[in-house]
């Protein structure tokens, strides 16, 4: 018996992720996959947290490790993120500082804690998808942030109707799915913007690290902080995540908000999970204390070298009328095809033809326009395969 009509409301906005469904497909031989967003496991630290993790499991540890533990997080793991956000700019303790598993559990309490049904969350347009999805369970209605357009608060406000604008979200470096990023006018004026609509700012810095050129750009809660002295008077609310420089695999991830905001999240935490898996956090303190300084370097030197061979290759082999975007950090290129031209049925001819996958970029709008624009991941791949990868695809688009 099917008890599909007691489902809450919210259950049919929930949608498979598009990424994760095709990755279901990339288990064939010879595919070329510019597809997921994902590190590149050769690069994970395997020794270091082998070595954590026998600490972790050693007679000393074990009884902690291996036990319940605050909701709040590992205290040491706490320390460690405060100190590395104030050497971004983002002056805190440890009582601002909440673990997540994963950035994606903070994206989704985040939702749960704003959005009641008919609100609107401001988003990129195109947007990171899981945000779109950790978002959309609490019914809302999405708009598009217009940071240095010519749009007002009062234009915001109009369009929200019944609802009240509760957040702006965005990656600011080096977004998922666009690459691009946003500079440092752009920023103040989202603060600016966000003061008129009494709204809060979620900061995701999950690519924040991977800058491959060009001078750092200060945080939106960094920028905020000098302007208010003070990060309890602050509205932005940074999350950040091991998953693109550490491990994915761990699900660890953190914000940094005022404490009145945290004490709101642990409540969250301790509804639906309790707390991140203990030794996992411990296992990655030991390893971002011993090494984060000297890994993060070499990600960027591995990276660096592969957007080039990927922006390289899109200069060479895509016809004049296919556009793209040139990050200088992070793990994608977005493109931009002619007009007419549909992202999905280019995969479906690619896996076909020359066994090519990547993401079209549909999904990453909340209007599902953008059908002629795909995501392009260049991570996970060496030069040679991303050269080759291009080629192919190449080949299919002067078809």
């Amino acid at each position: 018996m099917s008890t599909h009509h007691l489902f809450a409301t919210r259950a049919s906005r929930m949608k498979a992720s598009e990424i994760r469904e095709l990755l279901k497909l990339l288990d064939q031989p010879g595919i070329i996959s510019f597809a997921g967003g994902i590190p590149d496991p050769a690069l994970f630290p395997v020794e270091g947290f082998a070595n954590a993790f026998q600490v972790a499991l050693g007679v000393d540890q074990q009884a902690q490790s291996l036990q319940y533990s605050v909701s709040e997080g590992y205290v040491p793991l706490r320390e460690w993120i405060a100190e590395h956000m104030r050497q971004i700019g983002v002056e805190c303790d440890i009582d601002n500082v909440l673990i997540t598993s994963g950035s994606q559990q903070a994206l989704d309490y985040l939702g749960k804690l704003y959005l009641s049904p008919g609100d609107t969350a401001l988003v990129g347009w195109p947007t990171y998808l899981g945000a779109l999805a950790a978002f959309n369970a609490y019914e809302p209605r999405f708009d598009r942030i217009s940071i240095n357009g010519n749009r007002g608060a009062a234009e915001y406000r109009s369009g929200a109707g019944e609802g009240a604008v509760k957040f702006a979200y965005l990656s600011p470096d080096f977004a998922n799915p666009t690459g691009e990023t946003v500079d440092l006018r752009g920023r103040e004026a989202l603060l600016d913007l966000a003061e008129e609509l009494d709204c809060a700012i979620i900061e995701d810095g999950a690519y924040q690290a991977l800058r491959y050129e060009g001078e750092a750009i200060p945080p939106i809660l960094s920028l905020e902080l000098a302007r208010k002295g003070s990060l309890e008077s602050c509205r932005t609310i940074y999350c950040g995540s091991f998953s693109k420089t550490l491990s994915p695999g761990l699900r660890v991830g953190w914000v940094v908000a005022a404490k009145p905001i945290i004490s709101q999240l642990v409540l969250m935490k301790q509804a639906a999970d309790l707390h991140s898996a203990t030794i996992n956090q411990m296992a990655v303190y030991q390893v971002a204390r011993a090494s984060f300084d000297t890994h993060i370097p070499m990600l960027r030197n591995v990276y660096g070298v592969r957007r080039d061979a990927m922006l390289a290759a899109l200069e060479e082999y895509m016809p004049k009328e296919v556009q793209w975007t040139k990050p200088e950090g992070g793990m994608f290129v977005w493109i931009t095809l002619p007009s007419g031209m549909d992202g999905a049925d280019l995969l479906s001819r690619a896996l076909e033809t020359v066994k090519v996958a990547f993401v079209p970029g549909q999904a990453f709008f909340p209007d599902e326009t953008g059908a002629n624009t795909i995501r392009l991941s260049f991570s996970n791949s060496d030069e040679d395969t991303i050269r080759e990868g291009i080629r192919r695809l190449g080949e299919v688009l002067c078809r």
